[in-house]
């Protein structure tokens, strides 16, 4: 009888519940974006109401990244160690309510302090989907995995721009759209609940056949890298690995580019191009729109490689060298731009390549054992979020000494160099600890 229980459920095809759950990831870091580019799109509007200049405006920017970089390791170690799926949703429901209340913001230092505090909050969103990655997919389903979840960054800056555009006409300008956004990010928090929750043991929806192929492939992978370990691996091992420091600085190199396009994209078109509100609105929604197909493109072209026979390293490195020479040539020609269909189109070529990047989201998975992907996904984005931090500092300060974007310009060509070098510097096939 036992065997033939075994025949049927080899007989019934796998859902695809594994899937749903990421596309409620991507639903919720699509909404953890638009909550996060909001600010930049109706900045024009904010700094004219407010009077903030633009070195007051740097500062406003970066002040998200400050409590963002802060609570990424310790956001990782909480998904480690509790249910991520929990995590991940608290917090969606957190930052919603922290969104909502920026709408009433008065002065610069009410509303650095709730960016602040909104980075807070959404900081568990990455790793945490870091740590469902290594509980729902299989090594050879993260690449898909990893740009599904972080190509919700390219597309919620894309339709950021005329979702708040749309709400700042419906609810009275830039306060309205700021609460506008908190109220949808509730809304989408607890739809996401109804589907994240859970695991693939636990989860009611999903059949035998798919449970058994997440766990079979799982424990063929971490039987696989047990007989490589000598020891398990601690802090100290990851302190001096090369493959931790150089995803560090790849990510590191990565956000530098896409925090910069993104907190002061708008007010570079607006100040070279002379676009309104509306205008900007259309633009944001082309070039992010390329960074979302870009990313899912390089997702699909790194799991279909692989499933040829393509190696971890042959792949991984290839399509992220690309994506950052590609990045650097475009934002250098950019320097040169005299037209805004040619500032466009220059913008969109580099954010499609770019956004191949989000593979380094399978990164974690990939180098660190099974108990430390949350961690070690945590420090990559702090590291990330470092370039968070100061990118909009600096630019901010470049913009108001010299009045220019020139300069600002060639420091994100010489991150898309840094991203391509230092992501050929990893080892995708080897965990830290692994002794050969």
């Amino acid at each position: 009888m036992s065997d033939l229980h075994a025949s049927l459920r080899t007989s019934v095809k796998p859902t695809k519940v594994r899937w749903h759950v990421f596309l409620m990831l991507l639903a919720l870091v699509t909404i953890n974006y638009v909550d996060r580019a909001v600010l930049s799109i109706a900045m024009p509007e904010i700094s004219k109401d407010l009077n903030f200049d633009p070195a007051v405006v740097g500062l406003i920017l970066s002040s998200f990244f400050w409590g963002y970089a802060l609570m990424q390791i310790p956001s990782g170690w909480l998904a480690d160690r509790y249910r991520p799926d929990k995590v991940v949703i608290g917090a969606a429901f957190a930052w919603g309510i922290v969104q909502t209340l920026t709408g009433f913001v008065s002065s610069s230092k009410v509303l650095i302090f709730l960016r602040v505090l909104l980075g807070i909050t959404e900081a568990p969103v990455y790793p945490g989907g870091a740590k469902l990655q290594s509980v729902w997919l299989t090594s050879t389903e993260r690449g898909r995995g990893a740009t599904i979840l972080d190509s919700g960054a390219p597309l919620g800056t894309a339709i950021g721009g005329p979702v708040i555009v749309a709400f700042m006409a419906w609810f009275g300008g830039w306060r309205g759209a700021l609460i506008g956004a908190g109220i949808l990010t509730l809304i989408i928090a607890w739809l996401a609940w109804l589907v994240i929750k859970g695991s693939p043991r636990t989860n009611k929806k999903m059949n035998e056949a798919e449970r058994e192929y997440i766990q079979k492939a799982l424990d063929e992978e971490y039987e696989a890298h047990k007989k490589q370990v000598g020891i398990t691996a601690g802090v100290k091992d990851y302190m001096k690995a090369k493959n931790f420091w150089c995803m560090c600085l790849g990510w590191f190199s990565f956000n530098t580019v896409f925090y910069g396009l993104m907190t002061w994209g708008p007010s570079y078109l607006a100040k070279t191009q002379n676009l309104d509100i509306k205008s900007l609105g259309g633009s944001v929604l082309i070039i992010f729109g390329a960074g979302f197909v870009g990313e899912i493109i390089g997702g699909w072209i790194a799991d279909a490689w692989r499933a040829k026979g393509g190696s971890h390293n042959t792949v991984m490195r290839t399509l992220l060298s690309i994506a950052g020479i590609m990045t650097s040539i475009s934002i250098f020609l950019l320097g040169s731009s005299t037209s805004l269909a040619m500032a466009i189109t220059l913008l969109s070529i580099a954010l499609f390549f770019l956004r191949w990047g989000g593979l380094y989201w399978s990164v974690p998975a990939a180098i660190s054992q099974r108990e430390h992907v949350g961690t070690v996904g945590g420090c990559m984005n702090f590291s990330g979020n470092i370039a968070g931090v100061i990118t909009p500092i600096y630019v901010g300060f470049i913009v108001s000494a010299t009045g220019s974007y020139f300069i600002a310009l060639m420091v994100f060509a010489l991150a898309g160099l840094l991203l391509a070098t230092a992501s050929s510097l990893i080892n995708y096939s080897k965990k830290i600890g692994s002794i050969i």
